[in-house]
């Protein structure tokens, strides 16, 4: 019996060939999420589409993937636009993708993250600027909505911990285009009130739900407001940019309220230990004074009250005796003194003291005129310059100069007639 044996490739070609040619198949639009990612070095990306039941290979070529908006991760939710084929080396078919974006949930996600990356950098998460929340509030502001389970869970735990806390609600919008604008109000309106803490919140839903605690200006608003803020937004497992900038963050509404007031009971507690503290200071103190008390009691000065006079005097009069004899000293030293100088000589004999002086200048005014170079011209000498310069040598002068002569009394010109050595 002969047999038609076909090759390999044929077959998968004879396959090519019946999907290439299903008109339904040239065009599909797929949506499901990125696994087994790979970005090739000439540009291609390799990927697999899948479900929650199936998967299909996908190969998106460098022609279509340069006017990609995003860069494509394993997780991602994208809508796909290309065509079905069979990969003939394989036998395998796949689709080769012409188009890719984000589904709606994808873009939000790009979107939350660029965001949390931008205020993260700005600073706006930084555990230094976050304020503290007190322990014992007086008055409280609660932003969410008026109706829902969000508004009654907090609003009735904090009755039941804390009754004596005033609680205000601020009703606001927390889902919808206009629910970042309206948080944005009411966030300014309860900051002005001076509470001891806001608590921002509401209940769980999908990203879309919470999208409004992910805006920009929800974010700057918390960070720019005076008073300390708890988030309570969505589940445990959600986390919105609100969380992320409030000064505390809580898992459920019903978390910050639990957060935001202490129990009553651990008030009371509180209280006893204050009670218990102060009893025992109370009591410290007064076993303290009455140690004292009994001190004083034994004490010699309090049994003999007269000693205390007694010792008193003593000291008195050692300063007593003191001070005579400082000032007998004192008296004795100024009489040495006075007799020291009303015995004197001087005083005895003034005018021998103005003789000694006159003797004494008479001496000076002789030593003075012997010193003095003009005294010599008196006993008939004269001297004599050229040029202001005193001539003591011959060599400085010679026949017909000019010289100036100074007598004892007066002066005169006169010309070198003959210079003799």
């Amino acid at each position: 019996m002969n047999r038609n044996y076909l090759h390999i490739s044929e077959i998968n070609e004879y396959i090519k060939s019946i999907i290439d040619s299903d008109p339904f198949l040239n065009k599909v639009f797929l949506c499901g999420e990125i696994s087994n990612f790979k970005n090739h070095t000439r540009g291609h990306l390799y990927f697999t589409l899948k479900d929650d039941e199936s998967r299909i290979s996908a190969v998106m070529f460098e022609s279509s993937a340069r006017n990609l908006g995003f860069i494509p991760e394993d997780g991602m939710n994208v809508l796909v636009e290309g065509r079905i084929s069979c990969y003939k080396a394989t036998g395998s078919y796949q689709i080769y993708v012409e188009k890719m974006e984000l589904d709606g949930i994808g873009k939000l996600f790009i979107e939350y993250e660029k965001l949390k990356k931008k205020l993260e950098k700005e600073g706006l998460f930084k555990a230094e600027n976050k304020k503290i929340i007190p322990k014992y509030p007086s008055k409280i502001g609660v932003i969410t909505a008026p109706t829902g389970a969000a508004v009654k869970d907090i609003m009735s735990t904090i009755k039941r911990r804390y009754p004596i806390c005033e609680v205000i609600l601020f009703p606001a919008l927390v889902q919808g285009n206009d629910a970042k604008e309206d948080i944005v109000r009411q966030l300014k309106r309860a900051d002005e009130y001076g509470f001891d803490t806001i608590i921002l919140g509401r209940g769980g839903g999908s990203i879309e739900d919470l999208w409004a605690f992910n805006e920009e200006i929800v974010a700057r608003a918390i960070y720019e407001a005076k008073t300390p803020i708890i988030s309570g937004v969505g589940h445990e497992t959600d986390f919105t940019i609100a969380d992320f900038v409030a000064d505390l963050r809580a898992p459920t509404p019903t978390g910050a309220a639990e957060m935001a007031v202490p129990t009553i009971m651990d008030v009371t507690t509180l209280i006893d230990n204050f009670v218990i503290r102060a009893n025992k200071n109370i009591k410290n103190m007064v076993n303290q004074k009455f140690i004292l008390l009994e001190r004083f009691k034994r004490s010699y000065i309090l049994k003999n009250p007269l000693s205390m006079y007694e010792i008193k005097e003593q000291k008195l009069d050692l300063l007593i005796d003191n001070l005579n004899k400082t000032t007998r000293n004192l008296i004795s030293n100024i009489e040495n003194k006075y007799n020291m100088i009303t015995s004197s000589y001087v005083l005895k004999n003034p005018l021998s003291l103005i003789e000694n002086k006159t003797v004494k200048f008479d001496l000076l005014v002789k030593s003075i005129k012997l010193l003095n170079p003009l005294g010599v011209l008196e006993k008939g000498y004269s001297i004599v310059t050229s040029n202001e310069k005193t001539i003591k040598d011959i060599k400085n002068i010679k026949k017909g100069s000019v010289i100036d002569v100074r007598l004892h009394k007066g002066s005169l010109k006169a010309e070198v007639m003959e210079v003799n050595k």
